[in-house]
């Protein structure tokens, strides 16, 4: 007999089905055996009256999160909580016993969870997250392709770092050194001086980074896009703008009742535009409040970040805010600076809910002041020379933006860490499993 889902048991009312799933629970009475069964789309209750048979035995036998494989009638009960309906079993197969007592449950710790991540996953919560993560980068590539964008896959193996020395993963290449790439940021723009005039990827980007932040990792999913002939990084902005708010709109429409339900968080779709700020007025604003007493900082911090997103959540009811033209001396040596104020760039970051999540910029795309740029910044030019190669053939103006997807989620769905929306978490301390 085929698989019937869980989800799908309303529509084969006093029919005969197969469910495979793990026991959820167990409640094995005097004279009836209740067991809770779950398979990726929800749980039910099979009901069995104690006969002394065989289906009693292995139900006696069953230990939580075996797999079992479970043929039996559906049965409208409208005591049973769960859907008004319960399986009455006819035919009990454990297809694999799992050990008790199980080394985790919902109350131990994060890094412990971690270690035995395949369990933590099974956790309906934990699903949710991925099956969200899911209709995010769904609803990213329906706007990139709406939008005109080429989506490319750039290489993860480099011959110099991405952006500088520090910070990058070193390894063996066939005698040579090779280095996990920081971000695609160099490859997105080699596209755009090839005339892709709009480059998409969601890709690994790795960061060697000894950060143990909740909103760090050293191996992480990065969404990046990048746009030829552009009037200024007000044009990536408003691409962002209008990929989140669609994202935002899908995960609303798919999934803001389970989400209310798993998270007690309500998904808010965002009005546009959203707000923007400079730099400057940004940190005049928070000095204001006491932040940076000393007038020192020339960059949000955390502790800054949250602050400002508090203060305009405040003045507009906005969780979204544009910080704009970020100095130079804190900004990569392609941002571009403008003709009115080249001690800035023409760069921003977004804040969400009080956290960075993206940063971007409009780019350099003059050889000669790209090179200047880059040696003002004391960067030796003959590991860039592929890079800088691509601006000497008539490279148009571009600007582009990287995301991580993870923070995104951990926001999303007010998680602590960005451990909980990662599959397979890597940190300073952590290879495994």
């Amino acid at each position: 007999m085929p698989r019937t889902l869980i989800r799908d048991l309303p529509g084969h009312p006093d029919e005969s089905v197969t469910v495979c799933g793990w026991v959820q629970a167990l409640r094995l009475q005097r004279r009836i055996q209740f067991v809770i069964v779950r398979d990726h789309t929800g749980s039910a209750q099979v009901t069995h009256v104690r006969d002394g048979g065989a289906i009693e035995a292995a139900f006696e036998d069953a230990t939580a999160e075996s797999a079992v494989r479970i043929t039996g009638k559906v049965v409208r009960n409208g005591k049973v909580k769960l859907g008004g309906l319960e399986i009455v079993p006819e035919r009990v197969e454990i297809v694999a016993a799992a050990e008790a007592p199980l080394p985790i449950d919902e109350h131990t710790n994060l890094d412990q969870r971690l270690d035995r991540r395949f369990l933590d996953l099974r956790r309906p919560a934990q699903q949710l997250v991925f099956r969200v993560q899911s209709t995010v980068e769904r609803a990213m590539r329906e706007i990139a392709e709406a939008e005109g964008f080429t989506e490319l896959h750039t290489p993860k193996l480099m011959g110099t770092a991405s952006e500088s020395g520090a910070e990058v993963f070193e390894v063996g290449y066939f005698g040579r050194t090779a280095y996990l790439a920081q971000s695609p940021q160099f490859y997105k723009q080699m596209a755009i001086a090839g005339g892709i005039d709009r480059v998409f990827e969601i890709g690994p980007v790795f960061r060697a980074e000894p950060s143990f932040t909740s909103r760090h990792a050293t191996e992480f999913t990065g969404v990046d896009l990048e746009i030829a002939w552009i009037d200024s990084v007000e044009d990536v902005m408003a691409v962002e703008e209008r990929m989140l708010h669609h994202v935002l709109t899908e995960v609303h429409r798919r999934h803001a009742a389970e989400i209310g339900e798993r998270f007690g968080v309500v998904v808010a779709v965002p009005e546009l535009p959203f707000p923007r700020i400079t730099m400057a007025d940004a940190l005049t604003r928070l000095r204001a409040t006491g932040w940076d007493p000393e007038g020192v900082k020339d960059d949000l911090d955390p502790e800054g970040e949250r602050a400002l997103s508090a203060l305009i959540a405040a003045e507009t009811g906005h969780e979204f805010v544009f910080v704009t033209r970020y100095p130079a001396a804190v900004r990569p040596f392609y941002h571009l600076r403008p003709a009115d104020d080249p001690t800035v760039t023409e760069s921003f970051d977004l804040l969400w809910k009080g956290v960075e999540i993206t940063t971007g910029a409009q780019r350099e795309h003059r050889h000669d002041v790209l090179t200047a740029q880059a040696e003002e910044k004391g960067m030796a030019l003959e590991p860039l020379r592929d890079y800088l190669d691509c601006f000497r053939y008539g490279t148009p103006p571009h600007g582009g933006l990287g995301l991580g997807l993870a923070r995104l989620l951990m926001l999303l769905l007010a998680l602590p860490s960005i451990r909980e929306t990662t599959f397979l978490f890597r940190g300073p301390n952590r290879l495994n499993p």
